[in-house]
């Protein structure tokens, strides 16, 4: 059996909104399951998002520090935002996230790895890119006025060894930060060559 993900929708004979805010929904869908039976399934459904594992020449990756209110921790993570923009190319949402609150602008762009966050409650997708040959933005130009948990944002650069370190002994949670960081030096032993162009399909 070949192993890879594939689409499946099982009927939903009823689905009821619990609530709905500005970046999700939480819905109860009633799903027919196998043996004739129905089920009922809470999950979010979310507008997804992309991250950035921006890699300097030295090899290392640019990470900010941000305050996650639902579970009370500064996190070390990727620059990475909402696909809020209808109809804009994930590469470039991407690209203005890496702006906004890395203040840098990358040449060459590739899609890197592909997550569902946590299947088991929400629908939320992540599409994490590799981003090299960068270059900061002079200050003049670059226009976005951070709000909120953005506001004295802290940016470091990791080398790439050491960020997988920190993943693997628990120091860094952020789940696309954690795929990335090991995809990046996964991608890395082959010079980043057998990585999906920018624009790739979402499977």
């Amino acid at each position: 059996m070949k192993v890879q993900d594939t689409p499946e929708a099982w009927e939903v004979v009823a689905s009821v909104e619990r609530f709905k805010g500005r970046v999700f929904q939480v819905v109860t869908d009633t799903v027919r399951m196998p043996g004739d039976t129905v089920a009922d399934r809470d999950y979010a459904r979310h507008v997804g998002s992309v991250a950035v594992v921006a890699l300097d020449e030295d090899d290392r990756v640019l990470m900010i520090r941000q305050y996650r209110h639902a579970v009370r921790r500064l996190l070390w993570e990727l620059p990475a935002g909402l696909r809020d923009v209808e109809g804009e190319p994930l590469a470039e949402t991407a690209a203005r996230e890496l702006a906004e609150e890395a203040g840098h602008r990358a040449a060459t762009w590739h899609t890197l790895v592909d997550l569902l966050v946590s299947p088991g409650m929400t629908d939320e997708r992540i599409r994490v890119f590799l981003a090299r040959g960068l270059t900061p933005i002079p200050e003049e130009e670059n226009g976005f006025v951070p709000q909120h948990e953005e506001i004295g944002m802290a940016v470091e650069w990791v080398p790439l060894a050491e960020a997988v370190q920190h993943a693997l002994t628990g120091m860094i949670h952020n789940s696309p930060a954690v795929a990335g960081i090991l995809a990046a030096y996964a991608a890395s032993a082959e010079g980043f060559t057998g990585l999906r162009p920018a624009d790739a399909p979402e499977a």
